[in-house]
């Protein structure tokens, strides 16, 4: 149960983290934006949440620097995304082969014209949405949405979704830093 009161409370914990930790704490952050947006069962991790608490600290802390933040985050969910749609990719034959499947070849017919009609909309929108944000990878795999425009809007949305989140926490600490009395 500790472990769940950490990830659930991860944003009043980061400063203390980053005393402890130091540069590690790029490290841990990566890895709970990668596995949040690269593995479906990992879709509760506190993707939002976490980047705007992370540009609150970097702008409150010295030692964090923004665009350091950008990078390293915009890379892990890149990443992510990228795993997540070859996992859709390799287990889409395997689902449609599975003697016990509760997927009717009709809902992947769907998904397959939704993709090929939406996909890079919903590929970059994804990203704002918790949950959705980890089956959209998945199903774009699937349905065999095309790795070129994939990857296209999946840069775009990494983009869009890290600067910002980033720059809003951001925003919002140095705000808060600006009212505080000296």
């Amino acid at each position: 149960m500790h472990f769940f009161d950490f990830l659930f409370s991860l944003e009043q914990a980061l400063p203390a983290l980053l005393q402890e930790y130091g540069l590690w704490l790029y490290v841990i952050i990566f890895l709970i934006i990668f596995f949040e947006t690269g593995c479906i069962f990992m879709a509760f991790l506190p993707g939002d949440s976490l980047l705007i608490s992370i540009g609150a600290l970097c702008a409150t802390v010295g030692s964090e620097h923004l665009i350091y933040m950008i990078l390293v985050l915009f890379f892990s969910t890149t990443l992510g995304y990228i795993i997540n749609y070859y996992t859709g990719l390799y287990f889409s034959s395997r689902i449609l082969n599975c003697r016990f499947c509760y997927v009717k070849q009709e809902y992947l017919t769907k998904t397959d014209l939704f993709f090929r009609r939406h996909g890079g909309k919903t590929i970059v929108m994804a990203r704002f949405v918790p949950f959705v944000r980890s089956f959209a990878p998945f199903a774009a795999g699937s349905s065999g949405m095309p790795y070129t425009p994939f990857m296209i809007y999946n840069l775009l949305g990494a983009l869009l979704w890290v600067s910002l989140l980033l720059s809003a926490g951001y925003l919002g600490g140095a705000t808060f830093l600006w009212m505080l009395p000296e």
